[in-house]
């Protein structure tokens, strides 16, 4: 038996505060969820979970066997833009302002044109195809119902008003409109064409996508072999308009060229700008005139020098010189004669002398010869002036042809300004003609070489798989799905569950340490009873923890010896708790008593088989003694007392003076006294009772007692001044609470099995 002191307090002494019997109390704060903590609110909450990955990829199963397939074909085609010789073809066929990503920007919307799949839609024939043709598509089993639904609604309004069937009726279907067929085709072929740039390349993916994988094959080759051939005939095009237009070009500068020759040469006839052998005649007659005035002006010069010379000459000398200027042949002989006749004078005179006959004849003679000379030397002068006069009217003549001449010059100088503009022009426009002419040629050789700026990589093969639905994809989506939604209803069962599920949530929210988890034991036929498990099975998780329970309540500083056992509300496992840590406690050797103070609710009367005994009630009202009311277990030797009579007005006998007497006298007689409260927030007889006792434990039912409700059943207690020294979770489920993943789920664990046995 185990000695433990008593303490009786006096009347009026104040009770000891929480926690005065040496019991840790700590307010551990709530933290966030660690990995270990989610995974352990997974592990709890695994079948909702488990159901939502079943649940969702089942869903899209279904729906992907309600869904018509489709498949994708692609062709590849790279492009790669030609350089083109041509100033005029490069003006028509190129945009050399954008860069490539625009062009290759340019290129896809060029293959998702409305023209591409018109003409997609025509080759295909894909107008007889119910998935293009919407007119011959059957109705969708949607359609069906709404339709079904609208002629069932339009029937039963038809009992009440006419105009109400009418309303409610399902449109009339009509015979659809030709062009709103082919525009819904051509429309619904555009949706299936899609085209895409490969990252850092110019290769483009053109697809196409239908139920057939025949047609979606067919029409990604149809759309790259439409594209390259457009784009040949577009520059095929532009050569025609380039070659048309060059020829109406060389036409005009043709024109262009005779008019402004034609002008040249009218504007030169009308000038008299007549071309000499190497410049304009009138160029030439000034030159040839002011070379004749030179000459002209040359010869006056000569001719007066020589006839001023005829004019002085009166000497042999001079006549000498005559001789020479003139180059006369008579004066020379004359001159001779003269020389002679002059010699032979002096030789005469030397031998005859003056006066001599001979003398005087040849001095005749030469007076004779002399005065001939003279006569032909004024005939010479003469000749000479005739000459000079001559020449001076040819000098005049030539001068006033050439004043006349140049006045001519000028004149046609300003005509030549025109005539010079003209051929300027006529000269452009010769040498355009040319030019456009060898552009006439360049193009002509282009419509030979052109080629398109794409070209097919690789041709669209039959596609095996469908591109739509995606099933894997879906599939996984649907996992991933289910896995968020079953983490939402984890999160949501988790954040409702406001019950306690461990004793660190007790520790955490109340601030009061739990003694002891006390597992859930099956009830049935031929089961052992609860409250006998202590007893026929001392080995048992449960019995183990009946002992930490009470060696938690032994190892405090001053442990009590009067404690209250009671719970928030009934069905909590307070009574159980009760009974069993009596018999625990007797079980060590222990003098205990259990006494049931839940008059209006007893239950020791059919645990341990007392019914109509007198009890606590009746001991109070002065009806019985103490050893009428006390009885001794059947299984142990712990003694108990039951409630007895039913007393409504139970908390006045809980607070009259007998109820003190009664407890004073017990501690003086027993280790270990237990009362069995009833619930809290029904009965106030629980708080009389837990003032007056030295300790009380809460009992907490695992999973179940909402927190709120716990909380406010310790609020009462504490304004009762009572000692809540500790809770007990009762009815725990071992198996799940081991699954938990708290850290007082430990004790459930396999590896403890060798400690107990059932």
């Amino acid at each position: 038996m185990l000695n433990q002191p008593s303490e009786t307090l006096p009347e009026g002494q104040a009770r000891r505060p929480p926690g005065a019997f040496g019991y840790t109390q700590q307010i551990e704060p709530v933290g966030g969820l660690s990995p270990a903590a989610l995974l352990a609110v997974l592990k709890r909450r695994k079948w909702g979970m488990i159901l939502s990955v079943i649940i969702f990829p089942v869903i899209a199963l279904v729906a992907l066997g309600q869904l018509t397939p489709r498949y994708t074909g692609t062709a590849t085609v790279i492009y790669e833009a030609q350089e083109f010789q041509i100033r005029e073809m490069q003006s028509i066929l190129r945009d050399e302002g954008g860069t490539t990503s625009v062009v290759l920007q340019s290129q896809l919307e060029i293959i998702k044109s409305l023209p591409m799949a018109e003409r997609v839609a025509d080759r295909l024939d894909l107008a007889r195809r119910p998935e293009f043709n919407w007119s011959t598509a059957e109705p969708s089993n949607m359609a069906k119902a709404r339709r079904w639904v609208q002629t069932q609604a339009s029937a039963i309004a038809g009992l009440v008003s006419a105009e109400l069937a009418a309303s409610l009726a399902p449109p009339r279907r009509g015979t659809p409109r030709p062009e709103d067929v082919r525009n819904g085709v051509i429309l619904s072929t555009l949706d299936r064409i899609s085209a895409s740039v490969v990252a850092n390349s110019r290769v483009i993916n053109i697809s196409f996508t239908s139920q057939s994988p025949q047609v979606a094959q067919a029409g990604a080759n149809l759309l790259a072999e439409l594209y390259i051939n457009d784009q040949l005939e577009q520059k095929f095009d532009a050569v025609r308009r380039a070659n048309t237009w060059l020829e109406q070009r060389v036409a005009q500068l043709r024109e262009e060229v005779l008019d402004a020759e034609e002008r040249v040469e009218r504007t030169r006839a009308q000038a008299g700008l007549v071309r000499g052998a190497s410049s304009n005649l009138l160029n030439e007659q000034v030159s040839r005139l002011q070379s004749d005035l030179l000459a002209a002006q040359a010869d006056l010069a000569a001719q007066e020098g020589r006839l001023a010379q005829a004019r002085t000459a009166r000497g042999p000398a001079d006549l000498e010189a005559l001789t020479t200027v003139l180059g006369a042949s008579t004066v020379s002989g004359m001159r001779q004669r003269e020389s002679i006749a002059r010699a032979e004078l002096a030789q005469l005179r030397n031998q005859l002398g003056d006066r001599h006959p001979d003398v005087q004849r040849k001095q005749a003679e030469l007076t004779g010869i002399l005065g001939s000379i003279g006569v032909e030397i004024n005939r010479v002068t003469g000749a000479l002036e005739a000459e000079v006069r001559a020449t001076r009217l040819r000098i005049q003549s030539l001068q006033e042809s050439l004043a006349r001449t140049q006045a001519q010059l000028v004149q046609a100088g300003e005509s030549e300004i025109q005539v010079r503009a003209i051929e300027r022009e006529a000269e452009a426009a010769r040498s355009l003609l040319q030019s456009v002419l060898a552009r006439t040629q360049q193009t002509v050789q282009q419509t030979a070489i052109e080629k398109p700026d794409a070209r097919v990589l690789s041709p669209a093969t039959l596609p095996g798989t469908p591109s739509w639905p995606r099933r894997n994809m879906i599939l996984a989506a649907s996992i991933v799905l289910g896995l968020m939604f079953g983490a939402l209803i984890v999160w949501l069962l988790e954040i409702a569950d406001s019950t306690f599920r461990s004793g660190d949530e007790i520790r955490s929210v109340l601030g009061l340490p739990c003694f002891a988890l006390i597992p859930s034991v099956k009830r049935g036929l031929g089961r052992t009873k609860v409250e006998d498990y202590v007893v026929r099975k001392p080995v048992s998780a449960f019995s183990e923890s009946l002992r930490s329970l009470r060696a938690a309540l032994w190892l405090g500083a001053t442990p009590p010896k009067c404690i209250v056992i009671t719970a928030a509300r009934p069905d909590e496992g307070k009574t159980t708790t009760a009974i069993t840590l009596g018999r625990t406690a007797a079980l060590n050797g222990e003098k205990v008593v259990v006494i049931d103070c839940d008059i209006r609710q007893p239950s020791f009367d059919r645990i341990l088989k007392t019914e109509g005994s007198q009890g606590v009630a009746d001991y109070l009202l002065g009806h019985a003694p103490l050893p009428a009311v006390k009885r001794r277990d059947a299984l142990t030797p712990m003694d108990f007392i039951p409630a007895g009579a039913a007393e409504t007005n139970s908390s006045g006998l809980f607070m009259a003076d007998a109820m003190g007497a009664l407890l004073d006298q017990l501690r003086r007689e027993y280790d270990l006294i237990v009362l069995d409260a009833p619930p809290t927030l029904a009965m106030a007889d629980a708080r009389i009772i837990a003032r007056l006792a030295d300790a009380t434990v809460l009992c907490v039912r695992w999973r179940d007692t909402p927190q709120s409700i716990v909380r406010s059943t310790l609020d009462m207690l504490e304004d009762a001044k009572a000692r809540v020294v500790g809770a007990v979770m009762t009815r725990v489920d071992a198996k799940a609470h081991s699954r938990s993943g708290y850290s007082d789920a430990e004790v459930y664990h396999p590896r403890y099995g060798g400690y107990f046995r059932e």
